[in-house]
């Protein structure tokens, strides 16, 4: 999810620079919703950032990978990039999985970092770019960049608006139409960069005190996260397991979003929402939030890390609830930049 939020605004600034240009996506089934809606409200952008989307389930390819019905699916997939005739194929992801994804195209282009996140992908690639930013966003526009013959910026990444999850998040809302709206996501890719939940509690309990509504994501997998939460405010932040199109409907509706490096706090900053970003052994400047408003908490004695340890990192225990509460009544207090 967060790979993709991180490509949005370098793919939306090539689609704004070339919108005659066919640009399609290769992209997992369950991230699908990001870059297109089931239906429309007509309040997005007049024309589709991405004009196919390619189907590539390679979690579920990764536990049958010698099935019939796996190697049907690679087949008929390479079979559909090999007819796209493309000109060229931008690796945004960086690792060996997307290159490969990209090698089926049979394209003579396949442009990726020269230091790519996974190091085997960078056999694979045609073209290596020297990126210069530090940010993995400026990263990806660097790459379009070489694509699209001349210097593009990072752009306010386009959105897809569906109809039915605005009607839900309208609905959720209804009742606290005076209150502002506070999104906890408690949730992480992996035990070492997820806050402790009974500090993420504390927080959730002091702006209700504050006169906040507080909503609680609960992401595949998190429902004992989001409940932990819920008991520890005596039931008055709700938690919600919602789809991914009714989580970015949600997220554009609340004045504070409060996450660890997860992809509701991509999210969040990709909609322009307020983010308070409680970061451990990932890297801030690399992947945290950008171009929005935002704090980050990192202690210095974090350091860089991708071991997916179970337990929280020794530096992302030493925030402590008050420095969060203090991040939020700071970007609370801020006017909105014009």
């Amino acid at each position: 999810m967060g790979d993709i939020l991180h490509a949005l605004p370098a793919v939306t600034a090539l689609r704004q620079a070339h919108p005659e240009w066919v640009i399609d996506w290769v992209v997992e089934p369950r991230w699908r919703a990001l870059l297109a809606a089931e239906s429309s409200t007509g309040r997005g952008p007049a024309q589709p950032l991405v004009d196919a989307i390619h189907l590539a389930p390679t979690k579920e390819w990764r536990k049958q990978p010698l099935s019939s019905k796996t190697l049907h699916e690679i087949k008929s997939l390479q079979g559909a990039l090999e007819s796209g005739g493309y000109n060229a194929v931008l690796d945004l992801q960086g690792a060996w999985r997307s290159a490969l994804l990209g090698r089926q195209a049979g394209c003579r282009r396949l442009i990726g970092e020269a230091e790519p996140r996974e190091w085997a992908a960078r056999w694979l690639f045609t073209e290596r770019v020297a990126t210069r930013g530090a940010h993995v966003i400026e990263q990806d526009v660097e790459l379009a960049s070489t694509v699209a013959g001349d210097e593009l910026i990072p752009t306010t990444p386009w959105l897809p608006v569906d109809a039915a999850a605005e009607a839900w998040a309208d609905e959720i809302l209804a009742s606290s139409a005076n209150q502002t709206a506070a999104l906890i996501s408690p949730g992480a890719g992996w035990g070492a960069k997820r806050w402790p939940v009974e500090r993420y509690a504390a927080v959730a309990q002091s702006l209700i005190d504050r006169g906040l509504r507080v909503l609680v994501n609960a992401g595949p997998g998190e429902a004992p996260l989001a409940g932990a939460i819920n008991r520890g405010t005596g039931g008055m932040a709700a938690s919600f397991g919602t789809s991914l199109a009714q989580l970015i409907a949600l997220t554009r509706r609340v004045g504070l979003v409060i996450a660890g490096d997860t992809g509701p706090l991509h999210l969040a900053s990709a909609l322009g929402r307020p983010v308070v970003g409680i970061y451990g052994p990932t890297d801030p400047s690399r992947n945290g939030p950008f171009g929005t408003r935002f704090r980050v908490l990192r202690s210095p004695e974090s350091r860089r890390d991708h071991t997916r340890r179970a337990d929280p990192e020794a530096g992302l225990l030493t925030i402590q609830p008050d420095d969060v509460l203090r991040a939020a009544g700071e970007l609370l207090a801020e006017e909105p930049a014009r």
